[in-house]
């Protein structure tokens, strides 16, 4: 890890670690997701660990599809149930969740309020693939003084990259946590590299910042 970033204002990124979205029994599970969830539980863990902020990034679809993005919505529309809220699909994984647990609030979530879950650890939604594209996610983020993500979940091609991509744009240090992201690949992780974005194991990453305490 570059010697210029500052481990104490890193914080981490989940990205749609949602039952729908990462459960093999499920429908709409992306492959390979499940495999990785206990990685990704482990960095959830050393953050919490050492007070790091977390935010938890979700998808939400209404039944009707008017809040999915336009390659999605006529098959929410046709009845595709798939992270609607108040399933348990939607739920985040309770590998990634603290101690006591907690069930979002998708009334909150939806109006753009980010959801407290436990200390220094929230849950915000996301309209579209990058958890930046019209979200308040980039004011959290300065308010606590974090110029730093480290990104980790689910499906690389789609929402963890665009992320990524977006996080990078507004001039946040970013790292990808490569074993603990589904679907990534070589090429995809060089590309990243080559916007300047850090790759990192999930064990090296952990390291680095408890180095730091």
């Amino acid at each position: 890890m570059s010697d210029t970033l500052d481990p104490r204002r890193c914080a981490l990124l989940t990205i749609n670690v949602q039952n729908d979205f990462t459960r093999n029994d499920s429908l709409h599970a992306m492959p390979g997701t499940d495999e990785l969830v206990p990685v990704m539980g482990s960095v959830v863990d050393g953050f919490r660990a050492l007070r790091l902020p977390i935010v938890h990034m979700v998808r939400l679809y209404h039944a009707d599809g008017s809040n999915a993005e336009i390659t999605r919505r006529s098959l929410i529309a046709a009845g595709m149930p798939v992270v609607r809220p108040g399933t348990e699909g939607s739920e985040v994984r309770s590998e990634l969740q603290p101690p006591d647990g907690f069930l979002l609030d998708h009334e909150a979530l939806l109006e753009g309020k980010a959801q407290p879950v436990a200390a220094r650890e929230w849950v915000m939604y996301k309209p579209r693939w990058g958890a930046f594209y019209e979200t308040g996610l980039a004011g959290h983020l300065h308010g606590l003084d974090v110029d730093t993500v480290a990104v980790i979940g689910t499906n690389f091609p789609n929402c963890p990259r665009t992320t990524i991509y977006e996080a990078s744009e507004r001039d946040f240090h970013v790292v990808v946590v490569s074993d603990a992201i589904s679907r990534i690949y070589p090429r995809g992780l060089d590309e990243c590299a080559g916007i300047g974005a850090r790759v990192s194991t999930s064990d090296r990453l952990l390291e680095w910042l408890r180095a730091a305490r």
